[in-house]
């Protein structure tokens, strides 16, 4: 069966990124200002609980664009409203780049529909036009950092099936507070998201819970 490779861009969380501008951070500086971040994403990005996104070793770009997307309302994230607004474009890339700069500690998959999410991840679904992961988040599931990819593994099976229903909802009903619609004008993870059923979702986000 002939793979379609493009790929999924999510999140963990996750969406392609789009044109902004991107000045490396200081991680150091980045250090002092993740204070209020620890509560809901862990000490160093290792979140211990599900419903908030691991960060340790996200890529700096793509978690720079997420940063400015939370703080101008063009993603929306109930949990962080207003919590950016006194951070300056330089402090959101200090604190992406000290996230980076950190390992991410594995989530871990469960044994069940390992082999249909990997099916997915590394093949995609002809049938249903859904591509394979590989070609934005690369086979181990690290991303495209450079590219502003996000890398995906380990991050938790919750989160990333939360963020693929809610690009998949973007795809629907665009206008729906669960939408997600912040991956740029070529609109990859909707149209990805949109020709996934909820089966397909569970699987490739518990293989990549495990991926690295």
């Amino acid at each position: 069966m002939k793979k379609i490779i493009l790929g999924f861009a999510v999140v963990l969380g996750f969406s392609l990124a789009s044109t902004f501008t991107f000045a490396g951070g200081d991680a150091a500086a980045g250090q002092a200002k993740t204070a209020m971040c620890a509560g809901c994403h862990g000490a160093g990005g290792n979140s211990a609980m599900a419903n908030f996104p691991k960060l340790a070793g996200q890529g700096e770009k793509y978690l720079t664009k997420q940063l400015q997307d939370i703080k101008s309302g063009d993603r929306k994230v109930a949990e962080m409203t207003g919590m950016l607004n006194a951070f300056s474009d330089q402090d959101l890339s200090d604190i992406a780049a000290y996230y980076a700069s950190q390992t991410i500690q594995m989530a871990g998959a469960k044994e069940e529909s390992l082999d249909r999410g990997e099916s997915i991840y590394r093949g995609g679904n002809i049938e249903t036009g859904v591509p394979a992961c590989t070609g934005c988040h690369s086979p181990s599931g690290q991303g495209n950092a450079p590219a502003g990819y996000p890398a995906l593994g380990g991050q938790f099976a919750q989160y990333t099936a939360k963020q693929l229903r809610a690009f998949r909802t973007g795809a629907h009903d665009p206008k729906n507070a669960a939408a997600r619609t912040n991956d740029g004008d070529n609109r990859v993870m909707r149209g990805v998201a949109a020709h996934m059923n909820d089966v397909e979702i569970e699987a490739v986000a518990n293989f990549i819970a495990g991926l690295k």
